[in-house]
């Protein structure tokens, strides 16, 4: 996976055998990918790579992450739960996402198009950052660790296979993340774990 972000941009995230290849789906999207690093960057948010994609921050917490599949291209938003989403532009990825959480383009000229309603998004999305404001958990909810949820929030098909575990397994992963007192490597974990929770194993599963 890649960890530098220009190679985003010009070659892929590095997740699959099409990295690097005129079928990686960052080339068909290009043009709408740039266009919305632009816009987060013109926002003055700070741009990173986190889980082999371009993630654009704020304040320290993550604002919105860029996504790029063979159908379409996104711009997903953390906490997503806050946002109040008065043009209902925003979808949810997937039957197991909880809120609408992203901006789905099938057209990169429809970035242009949207482009107030995404500084819009991303001007709120801030303002939670710099006020320390986070959504409530819900009833019932695991109490899974920031890096965890991050993750999920940046991956549909991890989020899915996650919330497909059974809660001992999903348990078990919150316990090895939060025996572990750094945040890069419990980073480091979900990432080595991943393949793991695909399978829909547990931890300590082998």
């Amino acid at each position: 996976m890649i960890t530098d972000i220009e190679d985003f941009f010009t070659k892929g995230c590095g997740r699959c055998e099409r990295f690097a290849t005129p079928d990686c789906s960052t080339r068909q999207w290009i043009d709408g990918l740039n266009e919305l690093r632009r816009i987060c960057r013109e926002a003055d948010l700070v741009e990173t790579v986190k889980w082999a994609h371009p993630c654009y921050m704020h304040e320290g917490r993550n604002i919105a992450i860029l996504g790029a599949f063979r159908g379409d291209f996104r711009l997903t938003f953390f906490n997503a739960a806050l946002l109040k989403d008065p043009q209902g532009a925003l979808e949810k990825q997937g039957p197991n996402t909880q809120h609408p959480d992203m901006l789905r383009f099938v057209d990169n000229a429809q970035v242009a198009k949207m482009e107030p309603v995404i500084r819009s998004y991303l001007k709120e999305a801030m303002g939670y950052a710099e006020a320390g404001i986070k959504p409530p958990k819900g009833q019932g909810q695991v109490d899974l660790p920031e890096e965890l949820v991050e993750a999920l929030d940046s991956d549909p098909e991890l989020a899915e296979a996650f919330h497909d575990l059974t809660p001992g397994r999903q348990k078990s992963y919150v316990i090895n993340l939060n025996g572990v007192k750094k945040s890069e490597t419990r980073t480091t974990r979900i990432a080595r774990f991943r393949d793991h929770i695909l399978a829909g194993k547990g931890a300590t599963e082998r």
